[in-house]
């Protein structure tokens, strides 16, 4: 089983966002899909429902050697602009 490391700083970003740990475990672990980022990296995305509206939770991260490490993560209500 793979870990996942989330970085200090997307700690406290997710801290700011209102976004729990078990939803970027949640996320990582079942994506909806995931799709390539800038630079090599990967993002997993998943929807939920915050205040009865559909939120796409992107989770920006990369592969070392099997873990994965979590850069960041933020929720947009832009779910069609990042469905593939």
């Amino acid at each position: 089983m793979p870990a996942i490391i989330i970085i200090p700083l997307a700690i406290r970003k997710m801290g700011l966002r209102g976004i729990p740990g078990r939803w970027v475990e949640e996320t990582l672990s079942s994506p909806d899909e995931t799709v390539p980022g800038y630079g090599g990296r990967l993002v997993a995305q998943r929807v939920y429902v915050v205040n009865r509206k559909r939120m796409m939770l992107r989770v920006v991260y990369e592969r070392v050697n099997k873990d994965y490490v979590v850069v960041t993560a933020y929720l947009t209500s832009q779910v069609t602009r990042y469905r593939k």
